[in-house]
């Protein structure tokens, strides 16, 4: 049987976190629809995550001065003497319509709908773009009331008339550098600071997600988006908004949500025809990153091969050393790491890798093909050559992996 709560008929659990249960209610006064979410009230002396909800209700309730359209609204904050309880708005329905008492609902969740996408298909370009500022724009309200939600991720991400909202607030808490295990395993950091880069970083592995079709883990890999990030406008900015915001040293990432926001809006008002071959989609991708590249076209005439690196911090100094049919970007990064996962695009596809004259192999034993990411490659300079079985072999000559995380490239056929 549900749990009793005041004013409101529990139906039937729609979620489950790791805290609570959200349940589909209605109010039994005005009979609008709700969601609820019920958090157990801890014993002393025991785990006590509903007191530690309770702390950032308070916080938000404190901090945030006004209800942003992308976070999810909370009408009502109780308790029994067995639960603390708050009421929401539900989330649409995952076929599109509105939450209703029928059997077959089921909130809709960013997580939901990417679930629902059929082998190989992806949202289209606009739909990521329109998702990931709203997302941000949520985000950066958090982050400006001086607050980290400290668990960004799809299955917290509702659809509210057709909006999407951040939800989920247990783990909020105030902004600082502390170090803290608290969130979700795979869109948390690797240095473990959950603070506002920390919600960056999660933000960049959910909009990878919503761009790739790939689950979080599987970062920086392009998989079936890798030509449209090469061809897309759209696309490529939020690729390379990605590539920043999941840097590995928290310096280089993002300082908050609404550095991360603007700088996709700078991206797309400046890069808009980046994706295109051609001296005006060069000059336009090189202001895009905010630093100089070297621009070479391949065998095919007219064709620039466009490579999009992670790094992306400016220097007024840095030129790019010249290079054999590719474009490669290069950076002044402070320190190169010692290894690094670089990601290979070819058109067409399923072409060999090759460093410094041996084929790239998988743990497997099998050799690496395009597209893919490799991982744990030498930070270091290394001849990159790709071998097609249909395609002449494409020389991209000596790149060096330490500033550099992907190689395009377009390869010339053998046919006369």
């Amino acid at each position: 049987m549900p749990p009793e709560l005041p004013d409101f008929e529990l139906i039937r659990p729609i979620g489950q976190g790791g805290f609570g249960q959200v349940w589909l209610a209605t109010n039994r006064t005005t009979g609008h629809l709700r969601a609820v979410k019920l958090i157990a009230l801890g014993s002393p002396g025991a785990a006590n995550p509903a007191g530690r909800e309770i702390t950032s209700l308070t916080r938000l309730e404190e901090n945030l001065r006004s209800v942003h359209p992308n976070l999810s609204t909370i009408h009502h904050v109780g308790k029994t003497d067995d639960y603390l309880f708050y009421v929401m708005d539900p989330a649409d329905d995952i076929a599109g319509k509105a939450a209703s008492t029928d059997v077959s609902y089921r909130p809709a969740t960013l997580r939901s709908v990417l679930d629902s996408l059929s082998d190989r298909q992806l949202l289209a370009p606009g739909q990521c773009l329109d998702y990931a500022r709203q997302l941000l724009a949520g985000l950066a309200s958090l982050h400006q009331a001086g607050m980290v939600h400290r668990d960004v991720k799809p299955a917290n991400c509702l659809f509210v008339g057709g909006v999407l909202k951040l939800a989920d607030f247990g783990l909020l808490t105030d902004a600082g550098p502390q170090v803290s295990r608290l969130g979700t395993h795979g869109y948390m950091p690797p240095d473990g600071r959950m603070d506002t880069r920390a919600d960056v970083y999660a933000a960049g592995l959910v909009i990878y997600e919503m761009l790739t079709g790939l689950p979080a883990e599987s970062f920086p890999r392009l998989g079936e988006a890798a030509r449209r990030v090469a061809e897309d406008a759209i696309s490529h900015a939020l690729n390379r908004l990605v590539l920043r915001a999941c840097q590995p040293d928290p310096h280089e990432r993002f300082s908050d949500s609404r550095q991360m926001l603007d700088e996709l809006e700078k991206s797309l008002s400046q890069g808009t025809s980046a994706a295109t071959g051609g001296a005006d989609g060069m000059t336009l991708l090189s202001r895009l990153v905010r630093r100089p590249m070297v621009a070479v076209t391949s065998c095919l005439a007219a064709v620039a091969v466009i490579v999009a690196a992670v790094t992306l911090w400016p220097t007024d100094n840095a030129t790019s050393p010249p290079q054999t049919p590719a474009s490669v970007e290069a950076s002044a990064a402070p320190a190169a790491p010692a290894s690094v996962d670089v990601s290979f695009i070819t058109e067409p596809f399923e072409a060999t890798i090759y460093l410094d004259g041996i084929p790239v192999l998988a743990p497997s034993g099998d050799a690496y093909t395009t597209p893919c990411t490799v991982p744990n490659l030498p930070a270091r300079a290394h001849r990159v050559t790709f071998k097609h079985e249909s395609c002449e072999d494409f020389d991209a000559g000596e790149i060096d992996f330490a500033p550099t995380r992907e190689i395009s490239a377009v390869l010339r056929d053998q046919s006369p």
